[in-house]
């Protein structure tokens, strides 16, 4: 983002460009092979700004988890471009892949922790290699406790509530303050104060490190937080709506 501009006035389209975290032309993509292959997503264009928090909505099985894993370079593309922090992943080799996935937080409704592990090691593991194993230990201890599980640090995944193990989930992504987090309903086991705890974590780190965060719920009570709000339908891209309250640092994108 160019730090010269005012805060009231809107990027150029090269500026916009510049600044976009995501940017995805003409993506289609299909399940199966032969006469089982199945369209599931359609000519999908956008552009994710950083430091934006948009969110997507649509009807189960519109393809809202199909886009965001491809966006997470966790499936290959074949039509289209599609772009994750300056990097092309169409025609990118597995350890690319990998490679573009280090700088991405992951949240899925599966929470896929360790069993084996304490909540505090299963951070841990997802700590980069920074630094000794005791400022790996002090960012996991911090994390939890922005997330309220500072007193269950020690505890195993089958000692934790179903919202406790999310929280854990949570706090993994967020760990290494990534520069895009994909989350997938990262609320739905989450009663309404620890939900809103949650998405006020993202917000803080929307907003002090410029991260983008792509967030697809059905939950109505976070939908304030957005900078915008996109609808997918049946794979397509069908409407877009920014909240005149919450304006993006990225400004206006039009799909």
């Amino acid at each position: 983002m160019n730090p010269n501009r005012s805060a009231s006035s809107l990027p150029t389209d090269s500026e916009a460009l510049q600044d976009a975290s995501v940017q995805v032309m003409g993506l289609n993509y299909f399940f199966g092979q032969g006469d089982l292959r199945k369209q599931v997503l359609y000519d999908i264009n956008l552009d994710l700004q950083r430091g934006q928090i948009v969110i997507m909505t649509g009807p189960s099985g519109s393809g809202k988890t199909t886009l965001l894993t491809l966006i997470g370079a966790l499936r290959s593309l074949e039509q289209g471009s599609l772009k994750v922090l300056g990097q092309e992943l169409v025609g990118l080799g597995h350890r690319q892949m990998v490679e573009v996935r280090r700088n991405i937080g992951f949240i899925f409704q599966a929470h896929n922790l360790f069993e084996s592990l304490t909540a505090a090691q299963n951070v841990e593991m997802a700590a980069e290699l920074t630094g000794n194993l005791g400022t790996k230990r002090q960012r996991a201890a911090a994390m939890l406790a922005k997330v309220g599980l500072a007193d269950r640090a020690d505890y195993k995944p089958a000692s934790l509530s179903g919202g406790q193990k999310q929280r854990v989930a949570i706090a993994r992504a967020l760990v290494n303050r990534p520069r895009l987090i994909l989350a997938d309903e990262p609320t739905a086991a989450l009663d309404k104060a620890s939900g809103r705890d949650v998405v006020t974590l993202m917000q803080q780190l929307a907003q002090e490190e410029n991260c983008t965060i792509l967030m697809v719920t059905h939950d109505n009570r976070i939908l304030d937080v957005a900078h915008r709000l996109i609808n997918l339908v049946d794979g397509r891209m069908e409407s877009e709506e920014q909240p005149h309250s919450r304006q993006g640092t990225g400004g206006m994108v039009v799909i």
